[in-house]
């Protein structure tokens, strides 16, 4: 079962445990530089507003709520970060296995979005090990940060992968464990009597395209994507949960909801010239994957306006100077 509820998409699995389940919630955030630097973790500065997509008449693109799901709303190249946390505090967290696609591209694995589960590559992240995503898995330890940019001009990742493709936005899929693994989870953690409240995390969720807006790749960060340690039988593919997120522009939003939507955020240099923190997460008890080789020759958002002689990527500064905040993983 899907709600929404304080902004937040809340995705509950009572067939495994009364009150088990997770939040997700999309935090806008600073758009890192693209200068060749790898950045730390950049700040949450509030989460997007998101809506039900079905309270609304989309003119031709009705047809878009056929599938339900959710619209939020997105500036040209800001950029965002995927949040989740854990339900039933108080109790061990049941892991959930999480999809997220950038329109039709799977962007963990950078292969194109299709049914189930792989280990090899991994197109998945493991809650609640996993505290948040930022971005395309690109390398072992580093993604490129998720921006918002229209369709139809090349800049989005699907669009790169898949000329043919228009879906746009996010799409999500969570797949809780199976009850008879969560209960053998259960009671090996009451034994050793390390219950823990659940690390907040994050990820995404898939858009419908007629809004025009995709994700294209920013600048680059440090941050590890981690293996699946329970492994592929764990995981309950019958009573998986899915949701599309379709990402409106300013003016879209405005004409659909009739509300204004949040500013764009400060830009890093601003941020950081008021000494506030970046952050750096590290977590040495847990092993990460490696990047996704169909990554790997994806131009940038900055790189493709550049070739195309076009103004769409901000003027930036070509080195930040910026507090790091260390913050370390719990075991879970």
């Amino acid at each position: 079962m899907i709600t929404l509820q304080h902004e937040q998409l809340v995705f509950r699995f009572p067939h495994v445990d009364d009150g088990a389940g997770i939040r997700i919630d999309f935090q806008r955030t600073l758009r890192l530089p693209d200068d060749g630097h790898d950045y730390h973790l950049p700040p949450g500065l509030g989460r997007f507003p998101l809506r039900h997509i079905e309270d609304f008449d989309l003119g031709t693109s009705n047809y878009r709520k056929a599938r339900g799901g959710i619209i939020m709303p997105m500036f040209q190249t800001d950029a965002l970060w995927l949040n989740f946390s854990s339900l039933g505090y108080g109790r061990p967290e049941l892991p959930v296995a999480l999809k997220i696609g950038a329109g039709k591209i799977n962007a963990v694995s950078g292969e194109k979005w299709g049914d189930g589960l792989s280990q090899d590559p991994q197109n998945y992240v493991v809650l609640p090990a996993q505290p948040w995503l930022d971005g395309f898995n690109v390398e072992k330890g580093k993604v490129r940060q998720f921006v918002a940019m229209p369709l139809g001009k090349g800049y989005t990742v699907e669009e790169q992968i898949d000329p043919e493709s228009d879906v746009g936005g996010i799409q999500i899929e969570a797949i809780p464990m199976k009850k008879e693994a969560y209960e053998e989870l259960k009671a090996k953690r009451e034994e050793v009597s390390s219950m823990r409240f659940g690390v907040s995390m994050m990820m995404a969720c898939e858009a419908s395209a007629s809004m025009e807006m995709g994700l294209g790749m920013g600048g680059s960060m440090r941050q590890e994507i981690y293996d699946d340690e329970y492994g592929l039988d764990a995981w309950d593919l019958a009573n998986s949960q899915r949701c599309f997120i379709m990402l409106a522009n300013a003016e879209q939003w405005m004409s659909i909801t009739g509300e204004e939507p949040p500013l764009s955020p400060i830009s890093a240099e601003a941020y950081s010239k008021a000494g506030l923190p970046w952050f750096d997460y590290y977590d040495g008890d847990r092993k990460a994957i490696e990047g996704a080789k169909a990554l790997g020759n994806i131009k940038s958002v900055k790189a493709i306006s550049e070739a195309k002689r076009a103004d769409t990527w901000p003027k930036e500064k070509s080195k930040i100077d910026y507090l790091v905040k260390k913050i370390k993983g719990m075991k879970v």
